[in-house]
């Protein structure tokens, strides 16, 4: 069972440890908005707080026999990072697809690392194993009380920093964060309304409180990594039915929007279960715009290597970049007329392709595809009916 006192000693235990993270306004954003920049923690994610209470709770018996645990990259981190620090022994299984950045983070603070072919589960299922033949202690990424715990020494800090805070929005993957957040929040201020964020393509707990029970899904696609969870914890679901208000969903594009403007409004960088919640309080998911809305900004360790197209997925999201298709006849002069038209809306053209033997085409036509440079989605739509107004079909 969770108790406050549990998260009060959590925030003991945790002081010498943990960062106690900034809530940073964010104006550029949005009205009423602030940041809980867990993506500053020591290990650049929230999962430290769990898991180092978890691991200095444990008796001297557990401790000599060492850890294990399975993690996407950022509870791998502070497993072991936890470990290291009190001289215990850490294996950590992570998914092969997971991160090379974060593969090699984990073994830089002293873990070692078991790559396992699939996705979060399928390394969940290989801990086991090897937690029952080596005698390993289990310190799971979500549904343990105190690991659960840990995260929830995020609420104390959000309830000590913005006192009137009226709305939280927090990631949700197995469940872990939101349910210690929550907990302490509604034990603190029970007005407080909490929203918890997944992504659209690993929306394990929201099926699960939508059905009334657990269910794990049959598999998840998502940027963001961190939260690809199939199937949430029966502790964790049963806290969020008790505290968790409402849960919802955002898209990949949304996702990619909301570490786009990070990067850009607030100069930060957040991976994408990251971004998660501000892209809901971004795009108003919950019906609830206006109210001062601290989104927990979970983690920052993005892998660098798909990061510029996270960003040109943001682009395209907020109209900034436009792909652009339409015909022309094939006869001298007319591409040039085309980029003309293109010129006087004061679109830049990133690059262009001009074929001629496209089946969409007719004989004596040529299809045109643009890359365009634009200013926002009204711009898109200027150029649009620019175009149409001058003949052109937009394909």
């Amino acid at each position: 069972m969770v108790t406050l006192e549990m998260i009060f000693q959590a925030q003991r235990v945790l002081k010498d440890t943990a960062t106690v993270t900034p809530v940073i306004k964010a104006d550029k954003i949005g009205e009423n908005l602030y940041l809980k920049s867990e993506n500053f923690q020591l290990t650049g994610s929230f999962k430290l707080r769990g898991a180092y209470y978890k691991i200095a709770t444990l008796t001297a018996e557990e401790a000599q026999k060492g850890v294990i645990a399975c993690s996407a990259g950022n509870h791998a981190q502070g497993v072991a990072l936890s470990a290291a620090k009190r001289g215990i022994k850490s294996v950590i299984c992570m998914p092969a697809g997971a991160p090379i950045s974060k593969v090699e983070a984990t073994k830089s603070y002293g873990g070692e690392v078991v790559l396992v072919p699939g996705v979060y589960d399928d390394a969940a299922k290989k801990a086991e194993e090897l937690m029952k033949s080596e005698g390993y202690t289990f310190v799971h990424p979500f549904n343990d009380e105190k690991v659960i715990a840990g995260q929830g020494t995020i609420g104390l800090e959000i309830m000590q920093q913005l006192p009137d805070v009226e709305v939280v929005y927090v990631p949700i993957g197995g469940g872990g964060l939101i349910s210690g957040v929550s907990y302490a929040l509604k034990a603190l201020n029970p007005e407080c309304i909490v929203v918890g964020v997944q992504a659209a393509g690993a929306p394990g707990m929201y099926e699960s409180l939508k059905e009334g029970k657990v269910i794990e899904l049959d598999k998840v696609s998502t940027i963001a990594d961190g939260i690809a969870v199939k199937k949430p914890g029966d502790i964790t679901f049963e806290m969020c039915q008790k505290y968790v208000d409402k849960v919802v969903t955002v898209s990949e594009e949304e996702i990619s929007t909301a570490i786009l403007t990070l990067m850009e409004k607030q100069k930060t960088v957040a991976e994408g279960a990251g971004a998660s919640a501000l892209a809901a309080a971004m795009f108003d998911k919950a019906g609830l715009k206006g109210k001062k809305s601290v989104c927990i900004i979970s983690g920052g360790n993005i892998d660098v290597n798909i990061l510029s197209r996270i960003i040109t997925q943001g682009l395209n999201k907020t109209g900034r970049i436009a792909n652009i298709e339409t015909k022309v006849i094939d006869k001298p002069g007319e591409l040039i007329s085309l980029l003309q038209v293109i010129a006087q809306t004061g679109a830049n053209i990133l690059s262009i392709n001009h074929e001629r033997e496209d089946l969409r085409s007719e004989v004596d036509s040529c299809v045109v595809t643009m890359v365009l440079e634009t200013r926002n989605t009204a711009h898109v739509k200027e150029i649009k009916e620019l175009l149409m107004s001058k003949g052109y079909e937009i394909l």
